[in-house]
């Protein structure tokens, strides 16, 4: 599946928004993927996890588990892991902070993925990484279906993406007058089960 496809499904999905969006990590971009409408889909959700899957496998070799940050990693964190054949956990939040619960456990010697939606600062994946990483099993990168930093976002592991895209966004007190000029959105979920603000 090449970058083109990759848009090509989101834009088929309506899932490809314009306008002035709060994006969860706070800052403001004209552009926001609405990956909810791509995931209400489960044909188009189960060809872009395929295509993900691949790329991890000849990225990263042999998967047993799946780790994705709640909310919105659940759904492609579990269909890539299905394509992966392997076991699909995820972490939420409590107190503020990612932690594995419902009994989630990750054996010793365990490959670990993280699998998330979109990144833009990779905090999710990096508060991801770090509420797994007391755990026994070996986390051997992570992947993720829509890189919105162009490539530039460093998680601290090796990072694989179905589309490496550039989409500015702008800290909220520094915006383009064009921005400025439309009302705010907020789409995201990071401010869910008290989230870190």
């Amino acid at each position: 599946m090449t970058p083109d496809d990759v848009l090509a499904e989101f834009r088929a999905a309506g899932a490809l928004l314009e306008g002035h969006f709060i994006l969860s990590s706070g800052r403001r971009s004209p552009v926001f993927l609405q990956k909810m409408f791509v995931f209400q889909d489960p044909e188009r959700t189960a060809r872009l996890c395929a295509a993900l899957a691949d790329k991890v496998r000849a990225t990263f070799g042999k998967i047993d588990y799946v780790v994705s940050p709640a909310v919105g990693g659940i759904v492609p964190g579990y269909e890539t892991a299905r394509q992966l054949g392997a076991k699909a956990i995820f972490v939420e939040r409590e107190d503020g902070c990612f932690k594995l619960r419902r009994g989630f456990e990750i054996p010793a010697g365990a490959r670990v993925l993280v699998v998330e939606d979109i990144v833009t600062t990779g905090l999710s994946t990096r508060e991801c990484l770090e509420a797994i990483s007391g755990h026994a099993g070996v986390t051997v990168g992570a992947a993720v279906l829509v890189d919105r930093s162009g490539g530039k976002v460093e998680v601290g592991v090796p990072m694989v993406s179905l589309l490496s895209w550039y989409v500015p966004d702008f800290p909220a007190d520094d915006l383009p007058p064009e921005l400025a000029a439309l009302p705010a959105v907020k789409p995201g979920s990071r401010g869910i089960q008290g989230a870190k603000a």
